[in-house]
């Protein structure tokens, strides 16, 4: 089975000599009949030309960030979303740099920057620059942020050294993004569920009582699922967080209104409740605002646990 059949990859190609393996890599991408757009950055163009590119890919090729008929086209941002799949290939120490440390002064940074998608560095250098600490620092930073990645090899260099720094052979690279797009075939049958955010319980029409959570958790949860091709369900509490259009947002206010969207939402291969539920809620809410007053009792009942009681009733 053909998991590239129509897949829309964005490959980046950065200076190097490795670069030539690029147009290995385009070759057999489109031999599977994936569509390809291609950015080759400033230095990789001293490797690669666009005439080989362009011929191999039978795309367009992007290279300038602020290109008048580029940017009419389709800017940084559309490109970045175009993608079911980001590669870079080669990836050099400098743009590695780049990426860990939020560095957007070009096309390829700043689409990078920019993407919701899945990103695949296959990184080429010298043994001892891959070696260096700033390297292996700026690679545990992007590992962090879930960039995904492929080799480097250990092997003969062009630089006529031996070590750890050589590419990934492109039938390697292809292997790896295979097995993604097969890993989100499996996933696209399953559906997951994920609780976010806190939950207000009011004592009266303006008042309640709440607890600290920012939702951040279930939320990149939630966009790390969606990202491996579960269909995603997202029951948020009140937060300021955005979140992806491919993900179902339900918004509720109350414990009682997350557990009844939970119900809603079942059955669900994956439940992940991350959210900060009120443990209870005020047995008689005012319907009417309650006046000031030196004292106030307020009596409190316990809220359904949404955790217990799902895992209990499947």
């Amino acid at each position: 089975m053909n998991n590239f059949n129509n897949k829309k990859i964005l490959l980046i190609i950065c200076g190097g000599i490795a670069a030539y393996k690029s147009l290995e890599i385009i070759r057999l991408l489109k031999k599977k009949n994936a569509i390809i757009k291609t950015i080759l950055t400033k230095s990789g163009a001293e490797f690669v030309t666009p005439l080989s590119i362009t011929s191999l890919s039978q795309s367009k090729v992007y290279q300038d960030l602020f290109n008048i008929e580029n940017e009419a086209e389709m800017d940084h941002i559309s490109l970045s979303r175009w993608a079911d799949l980001i590669l870079i290939a080669p990836a050099t120490a400098n743009t590695i740099s780049k990426l860990a440390n939020g560095n957007s002064d070009d096309l390829a940074s700043t689409v990078a920057l920019a993407s919701n998608k899945e990103i695949f560095i296959a990184p080429a250098m010298n043994v001892r620059m891959w070696d260096h600490q700033s390297t292996r620092q700026n690679i545990a930073k992007l590992k962090t942020f879930n960039y995904k990645l492929i080799g480097p090899e250990i092997g003969d260099m062009a630089c006529g050294e031996y070590g750890e720094g050589k590419m990934s052979e492109p039938k390697k690279i292809i292997d790896e993004l295979e097995i993604y797009f097969k890993n989100l075939k499996i996933n696209n049958k399953l559906k997951a569920i994920v609780t976010a955010g806190p939950t207000n319980e009011y004592i009266d029409p303006v008042r309640f009582i709440t607890n600290k959570s920012s939702g951040k958790q279930g939320y990149e949860i939630a966009k790390s699922l969606s990202k491996k091709g579960f269909d995603t369900t997202l029951i948020s509490g009140p937060t300021n967080l955005e979140i992806d259009n491919d993900i179902s947002l339900i918004k509720v206010e109350t414990a009682e209104e997350m557990f009844q969207a939970t119900l809603n939402s079942l059955p669900c291969d994956v439940a992940i409740f991350s959210a900060a539920v009120s443990d209870y809620k005020i047995k008689e809410a005012s319907k009417i605002k309650i006046k000031k007053q030196d004292k106030l009792n307020l009596e409190l009942e316990k809220n359904v646990d949404i955790l217990n009681y799902v895992s209990n009733h499947n």
